[in-house]
């Protein structure tokens, strides 16, 4: 029995897997509220003893921090994870440690056509390298190296690179939040806390409107998903340009890695908050921010673009790693050689 775990700083998904040839079968899967708990160790500890205790061969998690030496400092989350520690709670020496994005990469593998949408066709039989980035709790990104038949999945740190601001009203974003934070990152505006920093600042200047039982349900439940459902359900103003602005940024990005990746094989986006807004993502200012790139319009513009629907991409990609180890993967648009997509 494989053991995998896709470690956020909102929630913490474990799955028990089986492995028959080149395909994995979920048998079980809970998940668990992160901050709820001291350490991921009392959450495997839980989720087997509900499971009935079951022999775990082999095991891996895809974290979201940098990962070195068998060591992460959770990004979002007061935790340190450490391979060593969590062998011994399992009793098993194959336990690999992956960061969440590069994780994500290899869930790729996992799915079918079916678990994308496509945003941006590309161009007819497009390969080359890929990236992938995910916009949650963080913003997460990850590339994926084509040799020529099959990718090779790297994680990388890119979600906490320089913001750059490209117009008047990016500006004076920059300067509320750098006032705020000091330096300003991709993640303090293209995450689910970046969604609520774009609207706060859009409130504090006194740009467009908002019902007034607004604040009182930001104030109780999660700000981002009471912005979303204010701006696509059109009552605030002030929740439409803040969503209007997360997903141009979220295009703006998504472009970026592509040219730093050359992922002419194409740019996925993953994460949970891509999914809930697909049809905004599909009106055009996601795509108008990402092929804005003078003068690499063209390029960027044969760039295939796809939001993963499966939110078990991670989990099933740490499962992968832990079946199959750091081997050469093939997605849906590129089937690795030998095999039909």
């Amino acid at each position: 029995m494989i053991l995998a775990g896709d470690i956020g700083g909102t929630k913490v998904n474990l799955g028990l897997f089986e492995s028959g040839g080149d395909r994995l079968k979920l048998a079980r899967e809970a998940s668990f509220a992160s901050r709820r708990y001291v350490s991921l160790q009392d959450i495997i500890r839980e989720f087997l003893a509900a499971a009935g205790a079951p022999a775990i061969e082999s095991a891996c998690f895809g974290i979201a921090g940098p990962v070195r030496q068998e060591r992460v400092q959770v990004t979002n989350l007061p935790w340190k994870i450490e391979a060593a520690e969590l062998s011994a709670v399992l009793k098993i020496t194959a336990i690999s440690l992956i960061n969440d994005l590069e994780a994500n990469s290899y869930g790729l593998a996992e799915l079918p056509a079916s678990d994308f949408s496509v945003l941006n066709p590309g161009e007819p039989g497009a390969t080359g390298n890929a990236a992938i980035l995910a916009a949650g709790t963080g913003l997460g990104e990850a590339g994926l190296y084509w040799d020529g038949t099959s990718f090779h999945p790297f994680a990388c740190e890119g979600g906490h690179s320089d913001f750059a601001p490209q117009n008047k009203l990016d500006a004076e974003l920059f300067e509320y939040l750098a006032g705020r934070f000091g330096r300003v990152s991709w993640e303090r505006v293209l995450s689910g806390s970046g969604l609520f920093h774009i609207y706060e600042f859009l409130r504090d200047t006194r740009r467009g409107d908002e019902p007034e039982t607004l604040a009182a349900a930001i104030s109780q439940s999660d700000p981002a998903a009471v912005i979303t459902k204010a701006a696509v359900d059109g009552s605030s103003s002030r929740c439409v340009q803040a969503l209007e602005m997360f997903i141009s940024y979220y295009g703006a990005e998504a472009g970026n890695l592509g040219l730093k990746m050359m992922a002419t094989g194409g740019v996925y986006l993953g994460g949970g908050i891509a999914p809930r807004i697909l049809p905004q993502l599909q009106q055009g200012g996601f795509l108008a921010a990402f092929v804005d790139k003078a003068p690499m319009q063209a390029l960027v513009k044969a760039m295939p673009v796809r939001v993963v629907l499966n939110p078990n991409a991670p989990l099933l990609g740490a499962a992968h790693y832990a079946a199959f180890g750091a081997r050469t993967i093939g997605t849906p648009a590129h089937p690795p050689a030998g095999r039909a997509a």
